[in-house]
């Protein structure tokens, strides 16, 4: 696969390392494909000769201090332009620890939603922590929902509707399949239809590749549907690159990874796929350039 022509910012990458004194809660131990380190310099050997020049990454513990420990590796390496983090919103502690990790500027928002038994749901039901999204919204800082389903896109509308000055990113929406059920389906309908006129909310076309019937396919006509579906509900200005790198090696390499959502927004021409690569990302995450390679 041929370096693409476009500077490519990779905006959901995870960092870890199972060799540090205290482990990692992720991955586990017996994945024997992502239970190494994953750090910089792995990345950019997979990366960027494939024309990628940064990343985002997106916490992957729960851990208050690996919040700590992602933005000291991002400190010393420059093609980490920014990282997203984990903290509970509605925790009393909440402002402290958002006032001292976003003083470092490459700290650009927080993740929830189904992930470490965060239900975003239950807790848009509690003052406290829909003013913790107040707080993000007023820091400029983003909010990142995780592991689609139906019910947590409609908990972004109802977000959305508290906190209407809020930057959201849905991560990994190709990952959710379409209900066949009629009701869930025109339930998922009616969502995806309201987040597609909400000018806040981003998409990362990210997580694409999926095992079906024990084959992975890395051809773009099995996941064109889906993705025709996310491009004519949010358009070109509100699209990401993300390879979910590592967690997407079980599926397939870097480079299958990136080919695919390559093709696809190839075809959309260059404008489009400039906008998929690296410029919206600057408009959804207010990351800044910290190399010469870099765009921005």
């Amino acid at each position: 696969m041929e370096e693409s022509p476009i500077p490519i910012i990779d905006t959901h990458i995870h960092l870890f390392d199972p060799r540090r004194p205290e482990g990692v809660p992720w991955p586990p131990s017996d994945d024997p494909i992502r239970y190494k380190p994953a750090l910089p310099d792995r990345l950019r050997g997979l990366a960027e000769p494939l024309g990628v020049v940064g990343a985002i990454e997106l916490e992957c513990s729960p851990w208050v201090e690996d919040n700590q420990w992602v933005l000291d590796i991002a400190d010393e390496d420059p093609f980490i332009v920014g990282t997203v983090g984990s903290l509970e919103l509605g925790e009393s502690e909440f402002r402290p620890l958002l006032e001292r990790f976003s003083a470092n500027p490459l700290f650009r928002g927080v993740r929830y939603g189904n992930i470490w038994d965060r239900d975003l749901r239950g807790e848009l039901e509690k003052p406290e922590f829909v003013e913790g999204l107040r707080v993000l919204a007023a820091e400029g800082l983003t909010l990142d929902t995780a592991n689609q389903t139906v019910e947590l896109l409609e908990d972004v509308i109802r977000a959305t509707d508290l906190v209407p000055d809020l930057q959201v990113i849905v991560d990994h929406l190709p990952n959710l399949a379409t209900p066949t059920d009629p009701a869930r389906r025109a339930a998922y309908q009616a969502a995806m239809k309201e987040l597609g006129s909400r000018p806040r909310v981003f998409v990362k076309v990210s997580a694409v590749l999926q095992n079906r019937d024990g084959e992975v396919s890395y051809e773009l006509d099995p996941y064109r549907e889906k993705l025709d579906e996310i491009w004519e509900t949010f358009g070109e200005d509100r699209l990401l690159y993300g390879s979910d790198w590592p967690n997407s090696d079980p599926l397939g390499s870097y480079a299958q990874v990136l080919a695919v959502v390559r093709e696809y927004f190839m075809e959309k021409g260059p404008a489009a796929a400039e906008k998929y690569f690296w410029r919206n990302s600057v408009r959804a995450y207010g990351w800044t350039k910290r190399t010469e390679n870099q765009p921005g």
